[in-house]
This record gives structure tokens, sequence and C-alpha cells, in this order.
């Protein structure tokens, strides 16, 4: 289930063998047993504000309670740092408030591994900060170093789901700028904020299908919606009018119309032209999303047409 989106990805599954640290949890971890604290600061063995035990200190002793008891039931993600390692003190916060967020949906284990080398040579860490996700009793995926926000937050929901929690997809409200901006005509600013998120998550549907809307919005400006379907309809193989009137029915939600004009299009012409048709026709179906029954057929005339 790694995120392709994020490139430090290194777990593979089955690399880590936690059996060895199985063992009787001690008193003060089994079940109706309160937590122990420690130290108090934001870096692994730092007590959990008001007592929250979506958030725990990790150490051999309770390792079997902490991660691989409580994952059976909550996902688990442990991150290894240290205090005083400077990427290490910046991401623990962040892990902490998205935990916080979470509402108790899967539970913070830190790891000090200068206290806890052991447990850091069975997980293989070889730099802070790392990040294992457990579910089941097993590790389902893994990064190292420091990932930006957005793409932390598309990982926890993927770690959520493989612990099967449904969880309500959360707002991006960088998104919500970028769309008012296109809504407003403000296509330089909603542009600049689509690829911004796209930086972040290359693979963000929804920003994608805001950038091409973007595109199709520049294309038709100045257009007359008639004298244009007109055009194309007097110039069936005239490759720029069959284009602008793709754009005109998709904005008019006329979509499968624009596809089926394409796709014929696609049919009538070969080389350089063919390919910007078919270019043109993909960034159409990221309007609607892969999911879209009308995109689905459309994608199967378009390969019949191209083979």
């Amino acid at each position: 289930m790694s995120d392709p989106r994020i490139t430090s990805s290194i777990f593979t599954r089955g690399a880590v063998d936690l059996s060895t640290l199985r063992g009787p949890a001690p008193a003060s971890s089994r079940p109706g047993t309160p937590p122990q604290g420690g130290p108090s600061n934001g870096a692994p063995g730092a007590p959990t504000a008001g007592g929250d035990t979506a958030i725990v200190d990790v150490t051999e002793a309770t390792i079997q309670s902490d991660v691989l008891e409580r994952s059976m039931a909550t996902p688990v993600v442990v991150f290894f740092g240290a205090a005083g390692f400077p990427e290490s003190d910046e991401f623990a916060p962040v892990l902490e408030r998205l935990n916080a967020e979470g509402g108790g949906t899967w539970v913070l284990a830190r790891v000090d591994v200068q206290e806890n080398p052991r447990i850091a040579q069975m997980f293989r860490v070889q730099g802070i900060p790392m990040v294992y996700a457990v579910v089941g009793g097993q590790p389902v995926d893994a990064f190292s170093g420091v990932v930006p926000e957005a793409q932390l937050r598309q990982w926890l929901q993927a770690v959520l789901k493989a612990g099967g929690v449904t969880v309500a997809e959360p707002e991006d409200p960088r998104l919500d700028e970028a769309d008012d901006a296109l809504m407003s005509g403000d296509l330089d600013a909603a542009e600049q904020a689509y690829r911004k998120i796209l930086a972040d998550a290359p693979a963000d549907a929804a920003a994608t299908a805001g950038l091409a809307q973007v595109g199709v919005a520049r294309r038709v400006a100045g257009a007359d919606p008639s004298a244009a379907l007109a055009a194309a309809e007097s110039a069936p193989d005239d490759v720029a009018a069959q284009l602008l009137a793709a754009d005109i029915e998709v904005l008019s939600g006329l979509a499968e119309q624009a596809y089926a004009r394409l796709v014929g299009l696609v049919r009538r012409t070969a080389g350089e032209d063919r390919e910007t048709v078919r270019q043109h026709l993909v960034s159409l179906f990221s309007i609607a999303g892969p999911d879209d029954p009308a995109v689905a057929s459309a994608r199967r005339a378009l390969a019949s047409a191209l083979f």
C-alpha cells in the first residue's frame, strides 16, 4: 500500500521480524493498568498531554502491548526518533498533531532510538526520523525522513484503510482556495494553487481535474460557442476547430458528445495530429475522473481507435 508519492518509502513486506520482541507484558502495560509517563518534551519518551492514550512511548518491555497487541484492534504508527536531532524534532510534533486530529482512530507509538537501540535494530532503522505502520500485528508500510504534511495525511489515510477504519477523506483548504480562484475567473491564481498541490501530491485527482479545467477555460476564452461549434461542423477534419468544439461541449455539460467527437477525430488523423488529439482527450477525461462511466466507455473507444 506504499504511496508512490512518498519517494522515500523503503518498506519491504516481511523484512521485519517482530517475533523476537514478543514476550510477557509487564504489569504496567497490561489491560487496566495506566501507562507510565516520561520526560516532558516533544521527543520520543515524552508523556502525552492530558494522558491521551492515543500516543504512547514504547520500550522493549511494552512493545508487545503498546504496538503488537494494540495493532490488532487499531492501526499503530511507530515513530523512531531522538531528542536533539533537528529532523526528528521537526517531524514529531506534526505526527502528534495529526494523531490528535484523528480522534483515536490510530495510535502513535514513539520510540527513542537512543534509549531503545534493539527495537530500532529489529525494525532495521538506519536513520531518523523513520515511521512504520503496524496493522494486525504486522508492519504494512514504512518511510524514512521528513515528508510534506499533505503526503503524510494521504499515507495515514491508506494506513487506516488497511486497518479497516472507515474515515472521511480530509479536505485540503488549499483545494478550496484553488477552486474559488477558478470560479472567480482568476485563472493564474487557480493554476498556481493547483500546481502547488500537485508538487506535494502528483496523483491528487482533484487538483489534476482543476488544472485541466483551467486549461479548458483558457482555451475557450473569447470564443463564440455557437460560431465555434458551427465551424467544427463545417470542417470535421480541422483539428483546432474540433478541439475547441470539444472544450465548449465539456463546459456545456455535453462531455460524452465531446469524447465521441475526439475519438472520431483520432480515427481520422495520424502522426502528430493524432497524438495532439489523444492528449487533449485524456486531459478532458481528468476533469470527470476515471470512475465516470462515460470516461470508461470513451477510454475503451479510444483504445479501439488507436489499436
